[in-house]
């Protein structure tokens, strides 16, 4: 299946409202997990950048697992924004988790460098993959660890329907188109990697981590 490319932004305030109710525990305690996996023993001190925060579930998730680490969240869409930031208030950890509006590459972000770098389902949003590894290469500090989880594009649109009925019948039409859409707008793993080689990050890791996600992982030079 050729991929096909969906809005950049999920400014909706419907869609908006919908990720940030919907149930996203096992996706999302995934990617935690995944980051302890392979970043064993690493507390995260310091400061991580989370490009593409969305309602800054991942973010919050993040900040949680890791007390010692301050977490920035970056997001193009006000409307996600507006969730993220009720998500941190209740969550009590303003003094730990700072939202910024921006859209990449012109995003003006707090400080130049950061100790880790991760992002959850931005890749398929973007028109131009280069976007996100040119982020992860301007503001990843020299050794940063680097942690990126996305969706895998399936084999065929039968597949992708499959995959939405399996993992999002029951969530409002909404998410159900989204997801189907952002499976045909992802990437296969060996495209992430010409993309990752283009871009001088070659020597971070690919990986299949699930029927429909991939993760990429690794520190910067």
């Amino acid at each position: 299946m050729e991929r096909v490319t969906e809005p950049e932004l999920m400014d909706e305030p419907e869609q908006a409202r919908a990720y940030a109710e919907a149930d996203f525990e096992q996706a999302h305690s995934q990617v935690i997990a995944l980051i302890r996996e392979r970043f064993p023993g690493d507390d995260f001190a310091g400061a991580t950048l989370d490009l593409g925060c969305g309602p800054a579930d991942i973010s919050i998730r993040f900040a949680r697992a890791f007390p010692a680490a301050r977490v920035d969240g970056v997001d193009g869409a006000v409307a996600m924004l507006t969730h993220a930031r009720a998500a941190v208030r209740d969550a009590g950890l303003e003094a730990r988790v700072r939202l910024i509006r921006g859209r990449l590459p012109e995003a003006r972000l707090p400080q130049a460098r950061y100790d880790a770098v991760i992002s959850n389902s931005l890749l398929h949003h973007l028109h131009e993959p280069r976007v996100l590894w040119e982020a992860v290469r301007r503001y990843g500090a020299p050794g940063a660890r680097v942690f990126v989880m996305d969706l895998l594009r399936p084999r065929s649109r039968d597949h992708a329907r499959a995959l939405v009925a399996e993992y999002s019948g029951t969530e409002p039409d909404v998410l159900q188109r989204d997801f189907y859409n952002s499976l045909r707008a992802a990437f296969r793993p060996q495209e992430i990697q010409g993309q990752l080689d283009s871009a001088g990050l070659g020597t971070l890791t690919v990986e299949t981590v699930s029927d429909r996600h991939l993760a990429v992982w690794g520190r910067l030079p």
